[in-house]
């Protein structure tokens, strides 16, 4: 579809500098612009790409002042990522939507399905589960016994939601998703592994999205619980019994060990280790790479294996390349201490 300047501008409530005609239909990154499509600028580090780009209509932050002459129509609001994110949202809902249920999928007639549902071929749903309206299930996605599945959800292809779960209002769940798996859980007698039986489940709350191959394990008891606005990336392992605080997020490849509550809008890196039986504070920020092998507080800001306070990660980084050097001094040091003293002693 195409859009002008104007129409953009009264939809974003932003301010036009430049041709109010101008029309794309596309969209593009400020440093790939082409004509006919709109960016946006709101990371100072591409602002160079502002004077240059080919795309017509820019969208840039109220406080942006330009240095020199731009060929782009600029249409300036509060966020500009939040507009362009929310220009994304209006375009993908004017896509067709699928509903019915496809051929080669299975239902079991004991599941009830609420109004506008999607079934994808190769999907299966199995005995006694609920599922909402407006719900989007793609091919080769499992559902197991009695799970219940909220409104306006979308399961993309392969997601395997096992047996009891439930899935809230408004959540993505990505292809590979496993929801409900057992929880790495064994009694150790006599030198021997035995399973402990799983026999919990797995609870999201509403609009909680959740990152491909990500795998999210079912409690020994009670619930593994996903709060409301929490944000997983790809190839996350969340352990048995954990409580995620709601609006959290994840980067890639963080995993969190068994019975760990981490509060709500804390903010992890990716490859983040989290430790079993811990409690993270609400509002931690935890960097990239980090090993918690303890609680933390609020507010906390760490980094490093094990974890300390970011401030001084940074100060020890700059220090750890000067070690060699440091230690060939100390020695060299030692040597001329230890030669004094012999001087002394004859004396």
């Amino acid at each position: 579809m195409t859009f002008t300047a104007k129409q953009i501008a009264d939809f974003l409530k932003g301010e036009i500098i430049g041709n109010p005609d101008i029309e794309v239909d596309n969209f593009a990154k400020i440093e790939e612009g082409k004509p006919r499509t709109i960016a946006f600028l709101s990371n100072p580090k591409y602002t160079q790409y502002i004077y240059e780009t080919k795309a017509d209509i820019v969208l840039v932050n109220n406080d942006f002042v330009a240095d020199k002459p731009i060929s782009a129509t600029l249409i300036k609001v509060p966020d500009a990522y939040a507009a362009l994110a929310t220009l994304l949202d209006m375009v993908n809902s004017l896509n067709p939507r699928k509903t019915g249920i496809e051929e080669m999928s299975f239902v079991s007639p004991t599941a009830k399905l609420g109004d506008n549902v999607y079934v994808g071929a190769f999907a299966y749903i199995g005995e006694n589960v609920k599922i909402g309206e407006n719900v989007k299930i793609y091919p080769q996605a499992y559902i197991g016994e009695n799970a219940k599945i909220g409104n306006n959800v979308t399961i993309h292809a392969g997601v395997k939601i096992y047996h009891n779960c439930v899935i809230g209002d408004n959540c993505i769940l990505h292809s590979g998703v496993v929801i409900g798996a057992d929880g790495f859980g064994y009694s150790q007698q006599e030198g021997i592994y035995h399973k402990i039986q799983q026999i919990g489940n797995v609870v999201l709350e509403e609009n909680v999205e959740v990152g491909a191959n990500t795998t999210i394990d079912r409690a020994v008891l009670g619930s593994t619980i996903i709060r409301k606005g929490v944000k997983l990336d790809n190839l996350i392992q969340i352990a048995h019994n954990c409580d995620i605080g709601q609006h959290t997020v994840m980067a890639a490849q963080v995993g969190v060990a068994g019975s760990t509550k981490i509060g709500e809008s804390c903010v992890f890196g990716g490859q983040v280790g989290i430790g079993g039986h811990i409690t993270i504070g609400s509002k931690s920020q935890i960097g990239a790479q980090s090993g918690i092998i303890s609680n933390t507080a609020e507010n906390s800001a760490v980094m490093g294996s094990p974890a300390y306070p970011i401030k001084n990660y940074f100060k020890s980084s700059i220090i750890i390349p000067k070690l060699p050097d440091m230690y060939r001094q100390i020695n060299a040091l030692e040597k001329e201490i230890n030669e004094l003293k012999k001087q002394l002693s004859k004396e």
